[in-house]
């Protein structure tokens, strides 16, 4: 028997193919993609598009006949140029004459490129992410709900339809109508049969065959399964605990921020806002510029605006604070924060920082994450961290029991790699660098 499968193909069957080499070649991708996003501008950051990838590392494995046994006969193409026996000359350089030419770096392997999409490219980018110590604070109601057994009722679809409750009302009303279990039926046929054979009782094997007759009537009188037996598992909706969370962003943008330091700034947060919006759905994210004054701005005007002063840390402290008390109370919402600075600030303020982030902001706070960028010099060899006096001050701070974590990045290619650490999945709180 032959078949032929006629049908026509379906649209995006390439599909489940494309998936199956982003499953195979995940850990490939996912380098890439990090590389990928270091070297992009600041909106580019979360786009899909083209990665590259060593193409030794994604060859399938084949079966192929051994060069070396077996009896082969090739008809080749002919050519004006050579006959059979003739010696061909070396190429010049020793090369051969087919192939592609080798890597500069002598991989001698091409790279393949894959095109991901933006959702494919963010799923990898973000992957093994999340804000930590996020707890359920309050039921919502709104758009969370969960699906509890409430019972039992008389209608609804097959697919709720409660069989063990539906055969036990069937047991129950065939008991309470007396009808006949084919055993019953079966034992007195036997019964009529054996009668009729010997044929002493006339009167007995007649009465027999009445009662066999009623008890039949009564089997399709009364049905195994009747429509008032079925029963169907109902299920109810209750609102869930939800975990909503407000992000606060602070950003130092005084004069001692060059655009490099800016520049590594606002990387970092928008990592941050490309992975809130990603990943969550209730994340209210506010956005504290600050100079020796302190003031909450949209995104816009956060990513964008020039203004540039002296710095006072304590006043996006106090700032953020205070939007706390009056939007985000700590008992329904999850209190997180990111600072970047270059860590440049008045040494008067910096006690009073310390005693703003001891006294109010991190008792609030589930995790506070202390970015400090661009301070330091070079050795010829790699980025000298030095010490600034904001994060002796904060170093003051950090104990097993605090959800503070600082690091420092000084170059565009360490932010992907610090924002990981500071966000990583299943993160417990960490202390210095």
């Amino acid at each position: 028997m032959h078949i032929i499968d006629r049908r026509l193909d379906p649209g995006g069957k390439s599909l489940a193919n494309r998936q199956r080499f982003i499953r195979r070649a995940r850990g490939l991708l996912r380098q890439a993609v990090r590389d990928a996003a270091s070297s992009r501008a600041i909106r580019e950051v979360g786009d899909g598009g083209a990665v590259s990838i060593p193409a030794g590392d994604v060859h399938e494995p084949s079966f192929h006949a051994g060069s070396g046994a077996g009896t082969r006969d090739h008809v080749l193409p002919g050519n004006k140029t050579y006959s059979a026996g003739d010696r061909i000359q070396r190429p010049p350089g020793g090369q051969g004459g087919g192939g592609s030419d080798g890597s500069p770096d002598g991989e001698g392997e091409d790279s393949f490129a894959f095109v991901l999409s933006r959702e494919e490219f963010l799923d990898l980018f973000l992957e093994d992410l999340e804000l930590p110590n996020m707890a359920k604070r309050q039921i919502m109601g709104e758009d969370k709900e969960r699906r509890v057994p409430a019972g039992f009722r008389t209608t609804g679809s097959p697919a709720a339809l409660s069989v063990s409750r539906t055969l036990r009302r069937s047991l129950s009303r065939r008991i309470a109508l007396k009808r006949p279990s084919p055993a019953e039926l079966d034992a007195l046929r036997r019964e009529l049969e054996i009668l009729e054979r010997s044929g002493n009782d006339v009167a007995a094997a007649e009465a027999l065959r009445e009662r066999i007759g009623r008890l039949e009537k009564r089997l399709l009188v009364v049905p195994f399964i009747d429509p008032v037996d079925l029963r169907f598992r109902r299920l109810d909706s209750v609102p869930e605990p939800v975990a909503r969370a407000a992000m606060f962003c602070l950003m130092d943008v005084s004069g001692s921020m060059d655009e490099h330091m800016k520049d590594l700034a606002k990387r970092f947060f928008s990592l941050l806002y490309l992975f809130l919006t990603k990943r969550y759905k209730r994340v209210e994210i506010v956005f504290i510029r600050h100079t020796h004054e302190a003031k909450e701005v949209d995104e816009e005007t956060f990513f964008k605006s020039r203004e540039s002063g002296g710095t006072v840390v304590s006043s996006a402290l106090k700032e953020m604070a205070r939007i706390a008390a009056q939007r985000f109370p700590a008992d329904q919402w999850n209190i997180y924060a990111a600072q970047a600075s270059d860590g440049d600030n008045m040494s008067s303020d910096n006690a009073l920082s310390i005693e703003l982030l001891r006294d109010t902001i991190l008792p609030m706070s589930q995790y506070y994450a202390y970015l400090e960028v661009g301070r330091g010099t070079s050795d010829g060899i790699g980025w000298v961290r030095q010490e600034t006096g904001l994060w002796r001050a904060y170093e003051r701070l950090i104990a097993p029991n605090l959800p503070m974590s600082m690091r420092k990045v000084g170059d565009r290619r360490d932010i992907y790699p610090v924002f990981r650490e500071l966000f990583e999945k299943k993160a417990t709180t960490k202390g210095k660098s």
